[in-house]
């Protein structure tokens, strides 16, 4: 009996056969690579890959299931899971579906038996690029149509929370800025007895003043940070207040204090990357997702200091503020999925909380 087929289709007219398996629909997004060898399930929820198709480097996904505690968000918000090989007999006590199973429940297509070696190649030497996850067999209009498309630029306004909430906890208060964020961002601070309150994305500079936070945080999330320039207005207005950002949070911080920020050639995803602490010397293992970063040669007069570089690439991975008690990672000490090298950041705002409280007292 022959398999029913699925077909990914690249802007550059690429074409790769493969097997369906999740949602049984047509779908478009910007086409990228994962490196990470564990937490599919992490990286499919993670608000970040709104938009994208996601293809998998590692060659067997879902082999320890999905669950119900792992999602780093409600509703996943990626185009398209690309795999060489999706598990259907997933062996884990926490399982409770295949990514199958978990891909229909999200409405996410996904296609198996695909070279993702090749995809790789071709996007490292190329660029990320448009691409379309479909069963129809003629493609010469989806080359056409991705050719002449372009993508929308309001994903932060879709996925951000639209109402504020608190996660309480004992201890310092912070403001959570959402663009996107990750639900293990939440989880570490209240870990640490922060008492959080998150906020969506458009909640302006007095408003949050108003509810007299120890300290802000700067959430990762999807997209280009230049599609959001009134939100880096509000960060302006917030430097004096203790600061941390992840990942699209440190591009609008670096953004928000003067630099700027390029799009990369096919970014930084995968829970492997290493990453130099310009302080210490040490070499911290890093779970990392982004397609933009900031300009080195634009901080000057900025007043902010470079703290940590991609080891692979020399590109940015941390700034500090030299007057205001702020600093930024490209990276996620979150490590969700991904290692725990970089935990150290949550007590280190911390430490600057309690510092700002102590100057005050």
């Amino acid at each position: 009996m022959l398999k029913e087929k699925r077909y990914l289709v690249l802007e550059d007219g690429t074409v790769y056969e493969g097997y369906p398996f999740g949602a049984n629909k047509t779908s478009e997004g910007e086409l990228v690579f994962n490196t990470t060898m564990t937490g599919a399930q992490e990286v499919i929820t993670d608000l970040s890959y709104t938009d994208q198709i996601i293809t998998f480097t590692y060659p067997l996904i879902g082999n320890t299931g999905m669950n119900t505690e792992d999602n780093e968000s409600l509703m996943a918000q990626a185009r398209g899971v690309v795999v060489r090989e999706a598990s259907t007999g997933p062996s884990n006590f926490r399982t409770s579906e295949t990514i199958d199973e978990f891909l229909k429940r999200h409405d996410i297509p996904g296609i198996s038996g695909i070279d993702t070696r090749s995809i790789t190649r071709k996007l490292r030497s190329g660029g990320v690029m448009k691409a379309i996850i479909t069963d129809e067999t003629y493609h010469e209009d989806l080359i056409e149509l991705l050719q002449n498309s372009s993508f929308r630029t309001d994903q932060v306004k879709r996925v951000a929370t639209k109402t504020p909430y608190i996660s309480t906890g004992p201890g310092p208060r912070v403001v959570l800025i959402d663009y996107g964020k990750k639900e293990n961002i939440v989880r570490h601070l209240n870990s640490f007895g922060c008492d959080v309150t998150v906020v969506p994305y458009d909640t302006t500079a007095k408003e949050i003043k108003q509810m007299r936070p120890d300290g802000v945080m700067l959430s990762n999330g999807p997209g280009d940070p230049a599609n959001i320039p009134d939100q880096i207005n509000t960060v302006k207005e917030l430097l004096g207040i203790p600061l941390f950002g992840i990942c699209m949070g440190h591009q609008v911080f670096g953004i928000a204090c003067g630099a700027k920020t390029f799009k990369m050639k096919f970014g930084h995803r995968g829970s492997n990357h290493p990453v130099k602490n310009l302080a210490t010397g040490k070499i911290e293992i890093s779970s990392q997702n982004h397609g933009y970063s900031i300009d080195p040669d634009s901080l000057r007069g900025t007043g902010l200091e470079v703290t940590h570089i991609a080891l692979n690439d020399n590109t940015v991975e941390g700034l500090r503020h030299t007057e205001y008690p702020a600093f930024s990672v490209q990276y996620h000490p979150e490590a969700s999925s991904g290692p725990h090298d970089p935990e150290y950041l949550f007590k280190e705002f911390i430490d600057l909380m309690k510092q700002k409280e102590g100057n005050h007292a």
